[in-house]
């Protein structure tokens, strides 16, 4: 850049001294001074948008290795589900049907123990006793078989040997039952946390995509600012410098 030389000259006219003004040497110092000053703006914000790139990558490798996780806990929990399954339908197979007639055929009481309720309810009935033992002692024939009716119980119905096995079995497949209501509730619920979990992380790498894009676009915004005002110093440089060529010359012819 050349320098300014105050330098006097004479008017050939009048006969005074005039100095040239140096206003442009102090106007081409000050731009000079706003570019340098401009210039590291741009090269401090770029690195700003490689960290935050980084940054949201990073988050979103994160968030992936934990839907990873849940949908590996889904499928574990599935899987516990198909072996309650298969266990519930091997205890089907293998347990025996139940007995159609457990139950002992009910025989009024009334017919069964008449001599009971009437020693519990009339203590001094004896004579009445007494003479029922008489009287079959003499007619046996008419009295035996109307005892033997009446005071034979039932033969007790044989216990079934399966019967035993048939409540456990029972019991095992009410627990097995509830076993699979649990881990279809739990995998419900697995998979609800899943699903709500995937949509908040889409949402969220959503988010970070738009904000990275958003600070993207306003650092291009910034340095195409900054390029503009580069070319317009560049410019008014460039006629500054013609201004002090045609300066510098007008002063070699009057100098001369």
């Amino acid at each position: 850049m050349a320098t300014a030389v105050q330098t006097s000259y004479c008017c050939p006219t009048c006969g005074s001294m005039n100095i040239p003004p140096t206003n442009n040497t102090n106007n081409t110092t000050i731009t000079n001074t706003t570019n340098t000053n401009d210039a590291p703006i741009a090269q401090e914000d770029t690195p700003s948008a490689d960290l935050l790139l980084r940054q949201a990558q990073s988050r979103i490798a994160q968030l992936e290795a934990q839907v990873t996780e849940l949908n590996a806990k889904a499928a574990s929990t599935v899987s516990r589900w198909a072996d309650y399954e298969a266990e519930l339908q091997t205890l089907r197979s293998t347990a025996p049907p139940p007995p159609t007639s457990q139950q002992r055929p009910s025989t009024p009481r009334h017919q069964t123990d008449p001599p009971t309720t009437t020693q519990q309810s009339s203590p001094p009935s004896m004579l009445q006793q007494g003479t029922s033992r008489i009287s079959s002692l003499l007619y046996p024939r008419k009295s035996t078989p109307n005892l033997r009716r009446v005071d034979m119980p039932p033969p007790p119905l044989p216990a079934s040997p399966g019967g035993a096995s048939t409540e456990d079995l029972m019991e095992a497949l009410s627990r097995e039952q509830t076993l699979r209501r649990e881990a279809e509730g739990r995998l419900s619920a697995t998979s609800k946390e899943v699903e709500e979990l995937s949509v908040s992380l889409f949402e969220q790498a959503n988010e970070m995509v738009a904000d990275e894009r958003r600070a993207r676009a306003r650092l291009e915004e910034r340095v195409g600012e900054l390029e503009r005002r580069d070319k317009e110093k560049k410019k008014r440089l460039e006629r500054l410098e013609g201004a002090m060529g045609r300066i510098e010359k007008a002063r070699h012819l009057l100098e001369a």
